[in-house]
């Protein structure tokens, strides 16, 4: 296939201008040993780790294409669970920072992720209604839990018992028992949806907060503890808010399955604690001690609030029963009343509340053995800021100990630049503008700034010109950091801005119906004795609609301006006569641009379409469907007929305007692009997005070739459609409300495939090995046998060792999947080879797991086989006997593990006291000295 045209592919090199997502929820981990100091916070498709004392990134967990939608750090602190919004679950080492599991299972995001007490397993809450309990040390799925009708809020495991408690925005909170895998008690106790949850007081009691101010508080009552359903609690709180009383009665009688026989758990609603906040809450949590309850709504607000535990209960309630005493006294009654009780107010207290200087959008807290409180707010304008609380104190108040915001900016990037040599980047919000040095990403100036819509480095790259949403024009000096000039350039917005191509002035458009152009000029400034540069207006071009776009022709004889009337219009510079009319679009062109020798002008309009069209005579020569939403941005590359659009989609995608093809989609960004710069030598692309993210894309040496990239954007379209597809039933599997925990991907279908070639192989080669032998056979002598190339490149392996090489290969969350598509004309062979395996004792635990997975799908047809009989009888005898041999090693092993940590206690015993005999020993020896001395002063 012969090249007609070559084109370098530009790949994507970094994502900066970020702090945090707020999509995700932060969380504190534990690096280096040290808890409270580093947290993880989503960034886009990555996840940050930030040290909050120094304000320094200390680790990136690069994540593949989708944004992250949550995160759970597990118990041990060693590894970070983060669930995608495509439903993917993975899990990083926190010391190395590579993905060590996948789990896909789930069709839409993770919304909820949580770890049990010992870290072995992991259950996960999506969009998709679903909850999927997964076993992390054996890294596969364990069973699928159906029950919700919307999406999952919150999932929470019990400790001490195989419980689950799920909560959705279906206004349910649902209780699982794990054993069994159902669900055995549904709380309807709420009038709109459940968005947090939490258990208290050593997990006696759950709180849950909906989409009012009021936090509802639940007693548990575990029945297996030996306690009578119908017996009351010991510890009932009677004092409700005044306004929520009304509630619990109406909530009270709102129990779905109060069943005669409440086998597991009693859970009764006890009243209610209100929020300040009159909006739904958002975030609802506790510290791992259980102490600290703290919540926050869509506001700036974290309300924080102090839960008594069962020691400090008693002695309130004792100093209670004192003053009831006391107070009978008084009275002269005989016997003071003895249900004194604690309200609820009494027992989780409010302690106090931290406004932040933005909304919150998640939050983490940690509480340390010195009894501070530490806090990390993930707030919506791309700043975490970390709070110290001293709970000790008689009136605790929340001190701020850090801030990270100089890694980006508060609110959307609406323009971009590059500086003449390629290195500085200019970046400008409603509120800063910030140039950032492109080689290391890092910010090295921060200006403040009116809300600026457009932006130029003037010639010499040591100044820069803001055009506002006010109208002015602000002008920057980069040396020093300040405003040199402000100016009254439009009544209304200005639009754009373009350089002229001799450098001396520039044109600016705005919602004035005005072009106005501009000269440099040199001015005397009054504070200095040197001049300064200045602007100078010169000319101005009357209109009869809003200017969006302005841009010059590179021989500086043409001058192009959009229309709000959808119509470009063509003017000469000199006299600022009219040319040309280019219309056709049926909106207003937000953007375009000329190409380098003058003759193609490139516009993308709000329709979605690029037309392309000659300067010459104004004709279109090619009009593209460029983009799914607004094209919001166009530029050509310098010395080329190649240019870039960034749109509302999400996408910016590479032109040719010469051949009118889509050259390659740059995909990265997950919310609207607003803007894009090219530097000057064309090498390196910068984008910004509503998802508070700048992205910078490098030109590879790596060629281009259309036809193979359409072959691939077929490929990827494939795999989607084959995610979306229809999951396959599985025989004898009820439709209710337990499933399998994976789902049908194409590295399951790639992994299936690889089975059946193996099975394949090692049919060919057995027929093969046959004939082989009975031509040895017929010719009385040893006669050579042509080894499989695949198999001499496994080093010379036996047919049957291959399958289990390709059957180990298959990752552990992926087996039941890759096995469910197989088809059954596999599976007798499968079951042949299992035998042989598991006689042999390789690998018993993961063919056992199979074997019976296979069993299970397949069980009408390998019964009704009378040729698998004695396959099935010979499986029986040898799994039963491997797998109470592999029972017996793991038994030892165990209790000699037990013994030797017995022997380590015990060693550690000794030295503890040793240490503390020899302490007391010096002490005395110390008194002794002084008392000598002060002896011998006397």
């Amino acid at each position: 296939m012969g090249l007609t045209r070559q084109y370098l592919r530009y790949g994507p090199a970094a994502l900066f201008g970020l702090v945090a997502s707020a999509r995700g929820n932060a969380a504190f981990v534990g690096l280096r040993g040290e808890r409270g100091r580093c947290v993880a916070v989503p960034a886009c498709e990555h996840v940050f780790v930030w040290d909050t004392r120094k304000g320094e990134k200390v680790l990136i967990l690069k994540g593949l294409k989708q944004e992250v939608s949550c995160l759970c750090p597990s118990p041990d602190g060693l590894n970070l669970a983060v669930g995608y919004e495509d439903g993917s679950i993975r899990v990083f080492s926190l010391l190395s920072g590579e993905a060590n599991i996948t789990f896909n299972g789930h069709k839409a995001a993770v919304t909820a992720l949580q770890y049990d007490h010992l870290g072995g397993r992991l259950v996960s809450g999506s969009k998709d209604t679903d909850v999927i309990v997964w076993d992390v040390i054996n890294e596969s799925g364990l069973y699928r839990l159906k029950g919700h009708k919307d999406a999952v809020t919150q999932v929470l495991f019990l400790k001490e018992k195989n419980l689950l408690v799920t909560s959705g925005k279906d206004t349910l909170v649902k209780w699982w028992d794990l054993d069994t895998q159902h669900c055995f008690k549904t709380l309807v106790g709420h009038r709109t949806e459940v968005w947090g949850m939490a258990l208290l007081s050593e997990e006696k009691r759950l709180i849950t907060g909906s989409a009012d101010s009021e936090l509802r508080v639940w007693d548990i009552t575990y029945i297996q503890e030996g306690k009578d359903p119908d017996e009351p609690e010991s510890k009932k709180s009677k004092g409700s808010s005044p306004g929520a009383e009304e509630n619990a009665e109406e909530d009270e009688t709102l129990e779905l399955d109060e069943c005669p026989e409440e086998r597991l758990v009693k859970c009764s609603k006890v009243g209610s604690i209100m929020r300040e906040g009159r909006d739904r809450v958002v975030t609802l949590a506790t510290d791992r001690t259980g102490k600290i309850l703290a919540c926050h709504g869509t506001d700036a607000v974290l309300e924080v609030f102090s839960v008594l535990s069962e020691e400090e209960v008693q002695k309130k309630l004792e100093k209670k029963m004192k003053k009831a005493k006391k107070k009978a006294k008084q009275n002269s009654e005989e016997e003071p009343e003895r249900n004194v009780e604690l309200s609820l107010q009494e027992e989780i207290q409010r302690v106090t509340n931290i406004r932040a200087s933005s909304k919150i959008k998640s939050f983490d807290l940690i509480l340390s053995p010195k009894g501070e409180l530490k806090i990390v707010l993930l707030l919506q304008n791309n700043i975490i800021e970390s709070y110290n609380l001293n709970l000790s104190a008689q009136v605790p108040q929340a001190v701020r100990a850090s801030k990270i915001t100089i890694g980006g900016h508060r609110s959307d990037v609406r323009t971009l630049a590059f500086s003449s040599d390629n290195i500085a980047i200019l970046s400008a919000a409603a509120e800063s503008v910030k140039i950032w040095n492109r080689s290391t990403l890092q910010c090295i100036r921060t200006m403040d700034c009116e809300y600026a819509l457009c932006s130029l480095f003037v010639p010499g790259d040591r100044q820069v010109i803001i055009g506002t949403k006010t109208g002015k024009l602000q002008l920057y000096d980069l040396a020093s950091g300040s405003l040199m000039e402000t100016l009254n350039a439009h009544d209304g917005a200005v639009w754009s801005i373009a350089l002229s191509p001799d450098q001396r002035g520039f044109v600016t458009g705005g919602a004035d119906k005005c072009v106005k152009f501009w000269e440099f000029e040199l001015v005397k400034d009054e504070s200095s004795v040197q001049k300064r540069l200045s602007m100078k207006h010169v000319r101005i071009l009357q209109l009869d609609e809003d200017v969006l776009c302005v841009r010059y022709s590179p021989n500086q004889k043409l001058l192009a301006v959009s229309l709000l009337d959808c119509t470009v219009k063509i003017f000469y510079i000199d006299t600022l006569k009219f040319f040309l009319s280019l219309y056709g679009h049926k909106l207003p062109v937000l953007c375009m641009d000329i190409s380098y020798d003058g003759t193609l002008i490139a516009t993308g309009s709000a329709d979605r379409n690029v037309k392309i069209w000659g300067l010459d005579f104004g004709d279109c020569h090619r009009s593209l469907f460029a983009h799914d939403d607004s094209v919001m941005y166009l530029q050509f590359v310098a010395k080329s007929h190649l240019f870039f659009t960034a749109g509302k989609d999400s996408k910016i995608k590479q032109w040719d305007a010469d051949k009118f093809e889509h050259i390659q989609t740059l995909e990265g960004h997950h919310q609207e692009v607003w803007c894009l710069a090219l530097s000057p030598n064309g090498d390196y692309v910068v984008s910004a997005s509503h998802d508070k993210s700048l992205r910078l894309w490098e030109r590879t040496r790596e060629p281009l070739v259309l036809e193979e990239e359409r072959e691939m954007q077929r490929e990827a379209e494939y795999e989607e459609s084959v995610a979306k597809e229809e999951q396959p039933v599985v025989a004898g599997e009820t439709q209710g409300e337990t499933g399998l925990a994976g789902k049908k991907t194409i590295e399951t279908i790639k992994a299936a495939e690889r089975i059946m070639e193996a099975i394949e192989l090692y049919r060919e080669e057995t027929a093969k090995l046959k004939e082989h032998k009975a031509i040895c056979k017929a010719a009385g002598k040893e006669v050579p046998f042509p080894v499989n190339p695949i198999l001499r490149a496994y080093g010379n392996i036996t047919p049957s060792a291959y399958v289990l090489e390709v059957f180990k290969k298959v990752k552990s969350s992926e087996l039941e999947e890759s096995l469910l598509v197989l088809p059954f004309s596999y599976v007798p062979d499968l079951l042949r080879l299992f035998n042989e395996y598991i006689h042999l004792g390789s690998e018993v635990e993961l063919l056992c797991r199979a074997l019976l997975f296979l069993l299970k799908i397949h069980f009408g047809q390998i019964t009704s086989n009378h040729m698998l009989v004695t396959v099935i009888e010979n499986l029986k005898k040898t799994t039963i006997s491997r797998v109470s041999e592999a029972r017996d090693v793991l038994g030892f092993n165990m209790a000699g593990l037990q013994y030797l940590k017995r022997e380590i206690e015990a060693k550690d015993e000794v030295t503890f006291f040793a240490d503390a005999t020899d302490r007391f020993e010096e002490k005395k020896r110390k008194r002794k000295k002084k008392e000598k001395m002060v002896l011998a002063v006397l």
